[in-house]
């Protein structure tokens, strides 16, 4: 009995040692990204938040796209069912792009998210 107990938790400690670190080498590339931002993401989010008045942060990521380092901010619009995506540029602290998502929009972008994050597995 004492030989089993001790078998599991040896078990359960070793799978929570690589679930720790499978989680932080998740985390490695993300910490990369932001160690080269010169912006942060209380001062992007600040700046898209200025561009859609009364909006509402539904995520916010820090992302390489089109070769450009941005905070890129889903902002529910106020007025109407969709979603606002702002990007700002993470060196400059300026808006580089700000495209209306409406929600068919955002259910495909959610499952292509789905199906890249599947793919990376």
């Amino acid at each position: 009995m004492k030989q089993a107990t001790t078998f599991s938790f040896v078990s359960i400690a070793l799978g929570l040692a690589l679930s720790s670190s499978l989680v932080a080498s998740a985390d490695a590339p993300q910490r990369a990204l932001k160690l080269q931002a010169k912006v942060t993401e209380s001062d992007a989010r600040a700046t898209a938040l200025a561009r859609v008045h009364g909006g509402n942060v539904q995520s916010s990521d820090l992302e390489r796209e089109n070769g450009r380092l941005v905070w890129s901010f889903d902002i529910a619009d106020p007025k109407a069912p969709n979603v606002i995506e702002v990007q700002v540029d993470a060196k400059t602290g300026r808006i580089v792009s700000t495209k209306i998502e409406t929600p068919a929009d955002q259910a495909k972008e959610a499952k292509a998210d789905k199906a890249d994050k599947a793919l990376k597995r």
